[in-house]
């Protein structure tokens, strides 16, 4: 073995190693067995001949130091300790499993471990792992983060987004790449222009090396002195395990890009059998202990199966668990209205909203592209870098998948990330983080794990910014569980909405229209937390219901008193919050005027306003004296042209019209 040189072997620590790599291998060859049999389903990823690299790095990671896994990590949970039956059951889908369940063989999670889960995204986990780090920085934790990924993820952007942010921001995070030569089928010389991995880490000035990931005491000796290194440097370290899967990518997988002889030939050279042919010619085990071990091993299995096989399911009647916090604490303070009120803008009152949540917990920091240097794309946070320094303001690199992944990861780990993203549009690049983790974190984890992070970002059209800028699309995250949805409109919603989301155990996205940040009016000096719960009515009314919101409202209020200078008394009702959508208010003004028009920016096929309209039908169809209206954006990408753009998002004059045509005025 080429790293007994480096680490002295005692008899009992060469069992501990033999046992963890047969214990993993005996438990996956019992999973592809039950998989054959169907008491496992869906995609079933083996770690058959990478055992080494869970059996050599976890055991030297410390209690408090947390894992970031891949969809193949069954070895690393119980490398970690997590108990192999509720392991099993996960694997079953029993409601005694790790994750209640809810993950299955992809999302095994086990928070008294810190085993943060595997991730079924290639590279998805990356960035979560670096807000951990992140995390453990800010706070001065001393604790590492270790994160197990193939060699397929290198190609995603979020491989190399991380790899920047995690250097840059000197986050203490152990990367492992366990290089098994094929991105599901496709070798490493096929997809890579360059094939040494831990170059690729090393362009960006992290400690990087590669090793025999076949060799479980090179793994071992190389761990260690990756750990004491970051924990000195209290910076990121990158080990390139060089390996290879015995089986397929999955079970599903018929491997028919690599031949039978291949295999063979790694299998001569496993590390198991490399290490036990050591051991025993080297006298430190015998055949009697290799026995023992496996008759050991064999009843633990036989157990975790029995268990597996004897829990419970959990019950249809609780499908929506975890969706969301079960439990959310009211804010810690509240608003008494001092009686004085201050001439402010809409963008000086998120700003004050921002400040107040930095002065009121230390936790809070706020991240994004040139927040510090000029305040943001809107100017929203100028002169906070002045005031709180670059740890709590910190202007990002152009990686929005990365940081947003980053501010994931730190409010896993505790803290309360302020993530802004510069438009709606570019959101889009993190969209995976959003939906694949931030919003799936609680549920998939059986509620262990939460994301407490407030995600800001500038939507709507009217600057002739063109199409790439210009777009509403809070509709799309509005259809995402997992995820609260606000656009607030007002003053005191700009302001207190984010002091109430901060609070909340979940993550929040905040969508601040564009046309609302130079809006400007009286607010009280001591404004505070505001609901995000319910829909507010703005205007009274009893002829019709005007349901909006963001930058619609003020549209909307205007169109409603043209209409009252025609004896038409509409309703006006500022939705707020976009998910979950309140019913209640909405359904109860239909009841009372028995007719709705909703403005929404949103194009109108699949829109917001269209779930809105059917929601009604659904619920006060007998109600009703006329069809729902809807005023939307038209089915175009926004233009520049000034006359253009107007005429492709709701305007007052059509407003005024839609509410005409519900009353049989048009």
């Amino acid at each position: 073995m080429s790293g007994t040189a480096k680490i002295r072997l005692s008899r009992d620590h060469v069992l501990d190693l033999l046992g963890s790599m047969l214990r993993i291998r005996k438990f996956e060859d019992k999973c592809a067995e039950l998989y054959t049999q169907e008491k496992i389903r869906g995609f079933l990823h083996l770690y058959d001949g990478e055992e080494a690299i869970a059996a050599g790095v976890i055991p030297h990671l410390h209690p408090e130091d947390r894992i970031v896994a891949t969809y193949r990590e069954h070895g690393h949970a119980l490398a970690r300790g997590v108990p192999m039956t509720s392991v099993m059951a996960e694997m079953y889908g029993k409601a005694a499993g790790c994750s209640g369940g809810r993950g299955g063989s992809m999302h095994l999670f086990d928070a008294t471990h810190n085993f943060y889960g595997g991730n079924a995204i290639v590279g998805g986990g990356l960035p979560l792992a670096g807000g951990l780090g992140l995390a453990d920085a800010m706070q001065r934790s001393g604790a590492v983060t270790a994160c197990f990924f193939g060699e397929g993820a290198v190609a995603e952007g979020e491989f190399h987004e991380t790899m920047n942010l995690a250097q840059l921001w000197h986050a203490p995070v152990l990367f492992v790449c366990e290089n098994n030569g094929y991105a599901m089928g496709t070798a490493l010389a096929r997809s890579e222009a360059e094939t040494n991995i831990h170059a690729k880490a090393a362009s960006y000035g992290i400690a990087s090396e590669v090793i025999d990931g076949m060799d479980v005491v090179a793994v071992e000796s190389a761990a260690r002195r990756a750990l004491a290194a970051i924990r000195e440097s209290a910076r990121p370290y990158f080990l390139e395990c060089r390996t290879y899967r015995f089986r397929a990518h999955s079970m599903f997988d018929a491997q028919l890009y690599r031949d039978k002889d291949e295999v063979e030939n790694w299998r001569q050279k496993g590390p198991i059998v490399r290490f036990r042919d050591w051991a025993l010619g080297a006298g430190m085990l015998h055949d009697h202990d290799l026995a023992a071990l496996e008759t050991r091993i064999d009843a633990e299995i036989a157990e975790a199966v029995d268990f597996a096989e004897a829990a419970e399911w959990e019950p249809v009647e609780t499908l929506t668990r975890h969706a969301l916090a079960e439990v959310r604490s009211a804010p810690t303070e509240t608003a008494v209205p001092s009686g004085e009120t201050v001439e402010t803008t809409y963008r000086e009152a998120v700003k004050q909203g921002i400040r107040d949540a930095m002065l009121r917990d230390d936790r809070v920091f706020l991240m994004g592209e040139d927040v510090g240097a000029y305040g943001g794309c809107y100017a929203v946070s100028k002169g906070l870098m002045e005031e709180f320094g670059e740890d709590r303001i910190r202007d990002t690199p152009l990686s929005e998948s990365g940081f947003t992944g980053f501010g994931i990861g730190a409010a896993a780990a505790g803290m309360r990330p302020i993530v802004e993203l510069m438009t709606v549009n570019f959101s889009l690049l993190a969209l995976d983080q959003i939906m694949n983790t931030a919003a799936t974190l609680r549920h998939m984890s059986g509620g262990q794990f939460g994301v407490p992070l407030v995600i800001r970002m500038a939507t709507g059209a009217g600057k002739q910014l063109a199409a790439q800028h210009s777009h509403s699309l809070e509709g799309w995250y509005a259809h995402i569980p997992g995820l609260k949805v606000l656009a607030p409109a007002t003053l005191e919603d700009a302001r207190g909405m984010l002091w109430t989301a901060l609070e909340d155990p979940d993550p929040v996205l905040i969508f601040e229209n564009v046309m609302l940040y130079n809006l400007s009016g009286q607010i009280d000096a001591a404004a505070g937390p505001v609901d995000i719960d319910r829909a507010a009515i703005r205007r009274p009314g009893k002829d019709l219901t005007l349901i909006t919101y963001g930058g619609s409202l003020y549209k909307t209020l205007e169109a409603a008193e043209a209409l009252s200078a025609e004896g038409i008394e509409a309703e006006v009702i500022d939705l707020r919050v976009l998910r979950p959508l309140d019913d209640a208010t909405i359904m109860a003004s239909i009841g009372r005027t028995r007719r709705a028009v909703i403005v929404d920016e949103g194009w109108r096929s699949g829109s917001l306003a269209a779930e809105i309209s059917a929601r009604i039908v659904e619920q006060v169809f007998w109600r009703l004296d006329a069809p729902v209206g809807r005023v939307c954006s038209s089915e175009v990408p926004i233009p520049y042209p000034k006359h253009l753009e107007e005429a492709a998002i709701p305007q007052v004059p059509a407003i005024v019209a839609a509410a005409r045509a519900a009353l049989g005025k048009g």
